[in-house]
């Protein structure tokens, strides 16, 4: 048995050497590859040019695809020194000089998303517009898109990616939008006169409907046509102009309190029209004096147009229940009908432009297909939101968000610059 004691004692002292050589090589490896910041005191991420190239010959291969990217890569440390840059970034001019001679810093707007990378370990994500050159120089501002993460809890990696070209499109085709709108104005008007003009000289006589002229009653029939149409057109181009100084053709107004009160009496007064001949009451409930931060006219607008878009859609000697209700730092704003109601896949697109649910019941209403388009820019612009819940044959209740408290006077986040891809109303 002896010769079991010894083969037992010589597989024990291989097996203490073999692990004990196994951690000296991660501690050597440990010791070769820790790392070392470019600042005294901040740990930087390593550039793979120091490692070894291992039996594949990869050294470096990380560094170099990164510098070969068209996108901008920027690291931060803990203290929003740039530590990471390809060249991308440096081309686009996402680095400043430092307060020292010699030395280098990240843009304002790099060090501002990282920190709030760091704050919530949230991702961020931001289109906007740099300026480049000198101010007041004739050179077009940078559009880029960052998108920012934080790699652990101090190091945050910020991507940028050139979107020049798309907000340049982006705002010819407003601008092409707007001034053809604009242009248009004018020959609609000119038909809408013509065609009132035209039903005044077709005025059927009082005689009985055998005895009435047939070229007279198919011109009568015409006239109104037209006039129905013109009157389209009009409400189109209108709505037109308006949706694109909504998406950025024009600045926006600075926010003010708004009365509701007002806001809701006007509302009431411009849809009296309609809600009367379909024989449709319009109910208000809600506390009185309440107050939210905006633009009173584009408020106005976006409930104006939920009240008429419920009427439309709503069959005759029914009601409209407008309700406002107050819930924390912001204002709800209710609309709700008793009409047709939308179907589950129409729900999620009747806020793009020219969609419309129920095609045959827009084209007899006259509706342009823009109206839920406007209110979704307008309570997008006022940093709220427009929600609405609607089943078939139940009804629909749209849901207007609005603040009801001024904008913090701290320094606010990058201004996203939304670029659609179409976006509008039943």
């Amino acid at each position: 048995m002896e010769w079991k004691y010894v083969v037992g004692l010589v597989l024990a002292t291989l097996a203490v050497g073999v692990g004990a050589g196994l951690l000296l090589a991660r501690v050597r490896r440990q010791g070769e590859t820790a790392p070392r910041g470019p600042l005294e005191g901040s740990a930087a991420i390593e550039p793979d040019d120091d490692r070894p190239a291992g039996k594949n010959g990869l050294k470096g291969l990380g560094r170099k695809s990164l510098d070969s990217l068209r996108v901008g890569v920027v690291v931060l440390d803990a203290d929003d020194y740039p530590v990471l840059v390809n060249p991308a970034a440096r081309a686009m001019g996402l680095l400043r000089s430092g307060g020292a001679p010699g030395t280098i810093a990240a843009h304002p707007i790099l060090r501002t998303l990282a920190g709030q990378v760091r704050r919530t370990g949230v991702r961020r994500e931001v289109e906007l517009d740099l300026p480049r050159g000198r101010a007041g120089g004739a050179q077009a501002p940078l559009g880029v898109h960052l998108r920012a993460v934080a790699l652990n809890s101090t190091h945050v990696a910020i991507e940028a990616a050139d979107v020049t070209e798309a907000h340049r499109l982006a705002r010819v085709r407003r601008d092409f939008v707007a001034n053809v709108s604009h242009e248009l104005k004018t020959p609609i008007g000119a038909l809408q006169l013509l065609a009132e003009a035209l039903l005044d000289a077709t005025q059927l006589p009082d005689l009985a409907p055998e005895a009435q002229s047939e070229d007279l009653l198919a011109a009568r029939r015409f006239a109104e046509r037209i006039h129905h149409e013109s009157a389209r057109m009009g409400r189109l181009v209108s709505e037109l102009l308006e949706l694109s100084r909504l998406q950025g053709a024009e600045p926006l107004p600075q926010p003010e309190p708004v009365a509701l009160d007002w806001v809701i009496a006007e509302v009431v007064d411009r849809t009296r029209t309609t809600s009367s001949a379909k024989g449709i009451e319009v109910v208000v409930d809600g506390p009185k004096g309440a107050m939210a931060y905006g633009n009173d006219t584009q408020i106005a607008t976006a409930v104006t147009n939920l009240v008429e878009n419920a009427i439309a859609y709503s069959g005759e000697d029914t009601k409209v229940l407008l309700t406002m209700r107050e819930i924390d730092d912001w204002i709800e704003i209710d609309v709700a009908d008793q009409g047709i109601g939308i179907s589950p896949q129409d729900v999620d697109r009747i806020f793009e432009r020219f969609y419309r649910a129920d095609q045959a019941r827009s084209r007899s209403t006259g509706g342009t297909g823009l109206g839920l388009a406007i209110v979704k820019h307008i309570a997008t612009n006022h940093g709220g939101r427009v929600d609405v819940t609607s089943a078939l044959g139940d009804g629909s209740t749209f849901t207007l968000r609005l603040p009801a408290r001024p904008p913090e006077a701290a320094s606010p986040s990058p201004t996203a610059i939304e670029i659609e891809s179409g976006v509008a109303g039943r």
